[in-house]
């Protein structure tokens, strides 16, 4: 036991990487729009994502290479589609959480005030949105794969601590019963709200190629990263996503429900409305503890999202161009800063419909990464050893059916 502790990181990373906007902002507000009528849908998504997350680490340990690899194997198209893709929604998801993170760092902090560039003013969010990007730029520089797995397990317990405590605090200064009754929404509005919780919760499926390429690193560092160690690892950080995620839809439950706020599309405004809602309810003293509380949760994304999207960008580089290429970890994360500070300053005013772009291809292309980590993890490319279990086989026949008939719905509201 003690030694599958030691061997934690990636499965962390993972939930560094999950919780993020689909729990802080989503959970959120599906706790104050429906108190806890939304936990089944919760539940349910979580349990048929979860074959499809987990086969990215059982295939990295079991062969010694990342689902990149794997996906070349079945054939280059598929390897191919995933590039465009990632290529085509890495810029607006760095920004959209770099841009939360800035929020709240601007009501935790401080306000920087706004400078003056040439005819174009710089404000606080903005400067706090290049003070982050800068931090975690350096922190991965410097310290590589190495200081990302230390840091992430301070941050997850961090994170983890603060949100409990936030839950044991609300609970204690409540005097009405939460109610269990669950909810399916029968209201357009309300369908597509319960449709964008559940597509991004806990994660879009392709963060499954994420978590194996730090799988293959962590073992390269270790060399005792074995299949055993790394799903009790992946089962870790994924139980933690789920009671993150349960915790703050408890928190929109036991301080917003019911409250008639209306939450503001803006990154500064909504973090600042989240926190002072929290205060409000439970006290000043808990401010520190609400503030930690975010933070934490959009810095792990907006960390882990940064040193992902490029590592997969460099692996599928190499694999498709089949030499190495000036296109490396460091071209690739250099380029996905530049390329987010440009989207928030020159392309605010398209914010939304970026997002919704990517929002979208995340949604339908859940049902071909489901299904091309099913096929790769039970073909001849896994040993037999570590293919799924008749159990697992059938959660992921029936995930499957769920993510195209979940794609389908999505589609006929849009």
């Amino acid at each position: 036991m003690i030694a599958k502790l030691k061997n934690l990181g990636p499965g962390l990373l993972f939930a560094g990487a999950a919780v993020g906007v689909s729990h802080l902002v989503q959970s959120t507000r599906a706790g104050a729009d429906f108190g806890m009528g939304l936990l089944w849908a919760l539940l349910v998504v979580n349990l048929f994502k979860y074959p499809f997350f987990q086969f990215g680490p059982r295939y990295a340990t079991a062969t010694g290479e990342s689902l990149l690899e794997g996906y070349k194997k079945l054939g280059r198209s598929i390897l191919t589609i995933y590039y465009i893709l990632n290529l085509a929604t890495m810029f607006t998801i760095q920004a959209a959480v770099t841009i939360v993170t800035a929020g709240l760092a601007t009501n935790l902090f401080g306000n920087f005030g706004s400078l003056s560039i040439g005819e174009k003013m710089i404000f606080s969010t903005e400067i706090w949105t290049m003070v982050i990007l800068l931090i975690c730029v350096t922190l991965l520089t410097i310290g590589k794969y190495k200081l990302l797995d230390r840091l992430m397990k301070v941050i997850i317990i961090t994170l983890t601590i603060s949100t409990f405590a936030a839950v044991c605090i609300a609970l204690s200064n409540t005097h009405q019963p939460v109610s269990l009754t669950q909810i399916i929404p029968d209201n357009s509005l309300d369908i597509a709200f319960l449709i964008a919780f559940m597509g991004w919760m806990p994660a879009p499926l392709d963060v499954s190629v994420w978590q194996s390429l730090w799988a293959v690193q962590k073992n390269e560092d270790t060399k005792q990263y074995t299949p055993e160690s790394s799903l009790f690892d992946f089962n870790i950080g994924y139980l933690s996503t789920i009671v993150i995620g349960i915790g703050f839809l408890l928190l929109g439950t036991l301080v917003m429900y019911k409250s008639g706020e209306s939450f503001s599309p803006s990154a500064s405004v909504f973090s600042g409305q989240l926190i002072t809602l929290y205060t409000k309810n439970l006290g000043n003293w808990a401010y520190i503890i609400i503030g930690v509380a975010a933070f934490t949760t959009m810095f792990s994304t907006t960390l882990t999202t940064l040193d992902a999207s490029p590592r997969a960008m460099a692996k599928a580089t190499k694999l498709l161009f089949k030499k190495e290429t000036k296109l490396n970890y460091t071209f690739w994360m250099t380029l996905l800063t530049i390329g987010s500070i440009y989207i928030f300053f020159f392309l605010a005013s398209e914010m939304g419909m970026l997002i919704q772009i990517a929002t979208i291809l995340s949604f339908i292309t859940a049902p071909f990464f489901a299904i091309i980590n099913y096929i790769l993890i039970s073909s001849k490319h896994t040993p037999k050893s570590w293919q799924p279990s008749k159990q697992l086989h059938i959660l992921s026949w029936f995930g499957i059916i769920f993510l195209i008939g979940f794609s389908i719905w999505y589609l006929s509201t849009l």
